[in-house]
């Protein structure tokens, strides 16, 4: 009985001991967040013709469209790049690799914001050979094959560069790369929401990028913990 009380006790003055060293906790800093929309009239986007390619075209029951742009409920902007252009530091590559994905001829996601010199993998899971070419102007660009069932292709770049993506095989196949920075970053969902959390106190230009209506900056400020509201609004193209 006597061992288990002085057990129990040094359990205890471990325990509160590490309380004591471990201090308070740091606070999450503040939260900017909002949403993406359009004003006008989007264009239509076309159905895609995959019926060279029937390995992909199955895939589907009625044929996918381009993404150029994608909208949603209430005038909502999918795949809305919304970032920290200025006031936030580089910050160093995470470990996790960020994936692009090639499935039923298309690419998954179709905008893919990752940071410099973060591994990029890119995986190929059709029946078919996909031809991956990223047209970047500041990085290196290159242009590689990737039959089915072959090795990912592991790829990073060091600066900073929105790159369109095409496969040289399949036409219809485009996608981004957005190559930032920092982590402080976010893509626009079906709602056109989009958060950025985590932000230290100062001054931030918030940039959203869309591959087809280019690119809207605000500049907000964060004091302390609470939560700023930033949205942008573009006006669609009718062609």
């Amino acid at each position: 009985m006597r061992n288990k009380q002085i057990i129990t006790a040094a359990f205890l003055m471990t325990g509160v001991a590490a309380m004591s060293f471990a201090g308070p906790a740091k606070p999450a800093g503040g939260t900017v967040s909002g949403k993406v929309t359009y004003e006008g009239t989007p264009a239509k986007q076309k159905p895609i013709d995959m019926s060279k390619e029937p390995s992909c075209a199955k895939q589907y029951a009625t044929p996918p469209t381009t993404e150029t742009v994608v909208t949603g409920p209430n005038n909502s902007l999918e795949n809305v790049v919304v970032y920290v252009s200025a006031g936030a530091p580089d910050e160093s590559a995470p470990s996790q690799a960020a994936t692009f994905d090639q499935k039923g001829c298309r690419y998954l996601p179709h905008v893919l914001a990752f940071q410099t010199n973060q591994e990029l993998k890119i995986v190929n899971d059709d029946q078919t050979s996909h031809n991956i070419h990223p047209l970047a102007k500041i990085n290196h660009e290159w242009n590689k094959s990737q039959p089915p069932g072959t090795p990912p292709i592991i790829e990073k770049y060091e600066q900073a560069e929105f790159i369109p993506v095409k496969c040289n095989i399949h036409p219809w196949m485009h996608g981004s790369f957005a190559v930032l920075k920092n982590s402080h970053y976010s893509v626009s969902k079906d709602d056109g929401g989009f958060t950025l959390p985590n932000l230290p106190p100062g001054k931030y230009t918030i940039t959203a990028w869309h591959e087809s209506y280019g690119t809207q900056t605000q500049d907000v400020t964060i004091s302390g913990s609470e939560t700023k509201s930033v949205n942008f609004v573009f006006k669609a193209k009718p062609y």
